[in-house]
């Protein structure tokens, strides 16, 4: 049953799907209280569209949760206490990072977001939900905000960007090795083809596509997982390295050129 808002009347009646308790275990409670803020706030505050409300669970909460089936568990000797870091670009509602912290409460989950009024939703979210995240405001694209976060073990995006555009913003937040994991749709493999060299020119490798929750929803999530396979900034030091000979070629032409209209005004 979806809690009510004080001073919002009675929220609509959204049923909790069993397969709700398979992806959140004993944070059901926390998930449930989730899709009532997304339903009565969310949709005064312009975050979901009034036609969504059937479809939070399934298409929204859930569709989101399951991610956290393609983002490793932490590894190797990391000290008591630490957890796998993860980026979570243009989060808007909280999708897919506040379903993702609610299902893996170990990550330690940034949330990215350009827009102030959505930072201030997102704030108010984890503070109602207790969720141990940390919101920035910001684009992943600008330089300051990469210099800012620094690296993650993952990236995620939900329905932020193409493919190729998502990897020239993402891919400089993930750590080399880690993995830029692309919420994507039946669109998936068109745009891996479209993209790839765009994606490979953003320093990562060969993208692939992984299917989120095929035992628990109706309609897998298709994740397109691309790992950071090229060192922080290797394109651009490719590219300089590439005008630069460029520059000097053309310079040594010009001087070539330069002899030889000299050598023919002299015959003349």
């Amino acid at each position: 049953m979806t809690p009510r808002e004080p001073g919002d009347g009675t929220p609509p009646r959204l049923e909790t799907p069993d397969s709700a308790r398979a992806v959140f275990g004993d944070r059901l409670g926390l998930a449930e209280q989730f899709v009532g803020l997304l339903s009565t706030h969310g949709v005064q505050r312009g975050l979901i569209g009034p036609r969504e409300l059937d479809r939070l669970w399934e298409r929204h909460v859930l569709n989101s949760a399951v991610l956290a089936e393609a983002v490793p568990e932490l590894r190797g000797a990391s000290g008591e206490g630490a957890r796998l870091r993860v980026i979570d670009v243009g989060s808007g509602a909280g999708l897919p990072g506040v379903p993702l912290a609610l299902a893996r409460p170990d990550l330690d989950i940034v949330l990215l977001e350009p827009m102030a009024r959505r930072v201030d939703w997102l704030e108010e979210v984890a503070d109602r939900l207790g969720l141990s995240v940390t919101v920035e405001r910001g684009r992943a694209e600008e330089k300051a905000v990469r210099q800012r976060l620094g690296v993650a073990e993952a990236v995620t995006a939900r329905a932020v960007a193409p493919l190729g555009r998502l990897a020239a913003w993402c891919l400089p937040l993930v750590r080399e090795g880690g993995t830029l994991l692309a919420l994507k749709g039946r669109s998936a493999a068109d745009e891996i083809e479209r993209d790839r060299d765009a994606v490979r020119r953003a320093g990562g490798g060969e993208p692939r596509i992984v299917e989120c929750g095929a035992g628990v929803l109706d309609t897998p999530t298709t994740v397109v997982a691309i790992e950071r396979v090229a060192p922080a900034r290797a394109t651009r030091r490719v590219a300089k390295r590439d005008r630069t000979k460029q520059g000097e070629t053309e310079r040594v032409e010009s001087r070539k050129s330069g002899v030889a209209r000299r050598r023919n005004s002299r015959r003349h």
